[in-house]
């Protein structure tokens, strides 16, 4: 049997129960090299060969893989954050389906969820944004036509953006051309919940800027938006004026805004 298992943000111990359990328990583990922290592998049990993809390719992950599943062992396929994002795991069980073998995904808690905890931010405030874009800048991976950070940007909504903490300079340019001011609020997270962590809170048109003054060019998310500031409504789920399958209105309380200090 093959797990591809999401290892979480970096924490050792943001790993999911199930994902730390099925790492107890595995005979081979193939781990993505400087993004896992390496503490996760301490979970392993002593007989476990452990390697490391960041200098396998595709092929050789799946010519260690497939013969260990094949002789009933437990393999492991240990991504970074959670597989569905910017994991290249789809590639991965395209190739497994031809050998007629078991896999399974393992939900894992993705580098976005912990750069919003570092904040202490919610993304969704309401009347600033109910959306979230998780998106890259275009680098040696191409992007779709009209997926590009400018046309994103125009939205106004939260923006994620993986991968581009080394054009930082054309990532501002591509901002603004898209309709955000150079004063929107947005901050830099390196190494989102590792011991070494860092959150630069800046602008739009300060990314670049902050990130060269604190040496930052990579394993960093940039988050943008309304979110960052202090302006937003209160939610109507616990508005006591509003009424819901819970709870009936009590129009006699008033509707108090949160006050930001």
């Amino acid at each position: 049997m093959i797990y591809f298992i999401g290892a979480g943000p970096g924490a050792a111990d943001l790993i999911t129960v199930k994902g730390k359990e099925l790492l107890e328990k595995a005979d081979l583990v193939i781990y993505a090299g400087s993004l896992v922290n390496p503490e996760l592998l301490k979970y392993c049990k002593p007989e476990c060969t452990i390697m490391n993809s960041a200098t396998m390719t595709l092929e050789e992950v799946i010519a260690a893989m497939v013969p260990a599943a094949q002789a009933g062992q437990l393999v492991v396929r240990l991504h970074t954050g959670d597989p569905s994002v910017y994991g290249a795991h789809r590639e991965q069980i395209d190739l497994l389906r031809g050998y007629n073998l078991d896999y399974e995904v393992v939900p894992g808690v993705s580098s976005f969820c912990a750069a919003a905890a570092c904040l202490k931010a919610e993304y969704t405030l309401p009347n600033v944004s109910q959306s979230v874009i998780i998106t890259r800048m275009e680098g040696r991976t191409p992007v779709p036509s009209h997926q590009k950070i400018a046309d994103y940007a125009a939205h106004k909504a939260t923006m994620v953006i993986f991968l581009s903490s080394g054009m930082l300079e054309k990532l501002q340019t591509e901002l603004v051309r898209g309709g955000y001011r150079n004063d929107t609020p947005a901050a830099i997270v390196y190494k989102a919940s590792w011991p070494d962590e860092k959150v630069i809170r800046c602008t739009v048109g300060t990314l670049a800027e902050n990130a060269a003054k604190y040496g930052i060019n990579k394993t960093a998310l940039i988050t943008v938006g309304g979110f960052l500031g202090n302006a937003y409504d209160r939610s109507e789920l616990y508005n006591p004026t509003f009424a819901h399958g819970f709870r009936e209105a009590d129009p006699t309380k008033l509707d108090v805004k949160p006050e930001v200090k």
